[in-house]
């Protein structure tokens, strides 16, 4: 057998990948499960996005190979949403490239910064692709912990100056997954300049910015000050407008940092289906305001489905954070117990599965997280079963 590379071998099992496993298991045994896992709408992709893509399927040129760089009008479409949504002002020729979601570009940055021995600085807990997306380019992760006491902001000042002088990106994510925090353009004000003081790439995963509850507007953190100069930031379509599927997304900002990640994509991939980009397109444009109407349909219905399980998570005694923001709840468990065992538990003796925190970095333990990502009437048998649940 071929010798698989030790990157690979080193390589955890994905977090999600275990929770279907788990999922599995029980479903083989009879059990009907409840999933409050893996953060993938159950709403559908908006009715007038799947028209643009019916409309540009029969397109031949749409049937050849994309380009990279995506398409013109989808660059113009998302200076102009970035522009309207934020008063952020981008050049569409050099300072936006779409992504095959925002994963992908996540996972590809590092090895725009990343050389074997370099650190990057992120969260704990955070989205697993940070730190992965670190080992395959060689380079080690260095963690900073969020903390309820610090309001679930990294504490930039207590990186050791040594770590500092190493890195050479730093991971920032709000609205953010796991916690369900927020963050203000004060912080990535901070951000931003630690950035340019150190000569370290800022790098802002805003994937749920239009995820949002109780009348709460989230910031992008190119709205800060020198921001631009110091870093970029991803977006995704996929929360937003219910198209995890469709893979579509986009990093924008500096100039030049932007160009490193177009450079690194066009040898690994052929860009994005150009009917796909269609979509995008149909989507930011968003003519009729119908998309505005979509996203606020959406966010009434998950606000709902959010009060009901921060209710029941409250009621059997867990401390809940109540977001204003993303698709999660966290929630801390009774001391003395592990994020895994209680998952396990949880499981076991209710069949309903939610994420064991630690499974989201070291400083997770003692957390677990749910998605508020499943079908109301499955919300609704979900909380019940969570009611039912002895949590010491």
């Amino acid at each position: 057998m071929a010798r698989i590379a030790q990157r690979v071998q080193n390589l955890p099992p994905y977090l999600f990948v275990e929770i279907s496993r788990r999922i599995a298991e029980q479903r083989e045994k009879g059990v009907r499960v409840i999933s409050f896992g893996i953060g993938d709408p159950d709403l559908p992709t908006h009715p007038h996005i799947l028209e643009a893509l019916h409309d540009h399927t029969d397109v031949p040129a749409n049937h050849r190979y994309p380009e990279t760089e995506g398409l013109p009008e989808l660059r113009q479409a998302i200076a102009a949403w970035m522009q309207q949504r934020f008063e952020v002002n981008l050049d569409p020729a050099n300072e936006i490239v779409p992504l095959i979601g925002a994963k992908e570009g996540i996972a590809n940055t590092a090895l725009c910064f990343i050389d074997p021995g370099d650190i990057a600085l992120v969260p704990d807990p955070a989205y697993p692709v940070y730190a992965i997306g670190t080992m395959f380019a060689g380079g080690e992760s260095h963690y900073l912990p969020l903390t309820a006491e610090n309001d679930w902001l990294p504490d930039l000042e207590a990186v050791p100056a040594d770590i500092r002088e190493r890195a050479r990106v730093l991971w920032i994510n709000y609205p953010n997954n796991p916690t369900g925090a927020t963050a203000e353009i004060e912080f990535f004000q901070r951000a931003a300049q630690f950035g340019l003081d150190h000569d370290i790439a800022v790098l802002h995963d805003n994937a749920y910015c239009d995820v949002t509850y109780d009348d709460y507007q989230a910031p992008a953190y190119l709205q800060a000050a020198d921001a631009s100069a110091a870093g970029i930031e991803y977006f995704s379509l996929s929360k937003t407008f219910n198209m995890t599927g469709w893979r579509i997304g986009w990093a924008c900002g500096n100039a030049e940092m932007v160009d490193a990640l177009l450079r690194v994509k066009s040898n690994i991939d052929s860009g994005i289906p150009q009917a796909i980009q269609q979509m995008a397109i149909a989507a930011l444009r968003d003519e009729d305001d119908q998309s505005t109407i979509a996203i606020a349909a959406n966010n009434r219905i998950l606000q709902n489905r959010r009060d009901k399980v921060v209710a029941a998570l409250e009621a059997i005694g867990l401390e809940a954070l109540h977001p204003r923001a993303s698709l999660y709840v966290w929630a801390k468990i009774p001391e003395g117990q592990s994020s895994a065992d209680f998952a396990a538990r949880l499981i076991e003796e209710q069949g309903v599965v939610v994420t064991p925190g630690n499974g989201y970095g070291p400083s997770g333990e003692g957390y677990i997280r749910l998605s508020l990502t499943l079908p109301d009437n499955e919300v609704d048998e979900g909380v019940n079963r969570i009611a039912a649940f002895t949590s010491s």
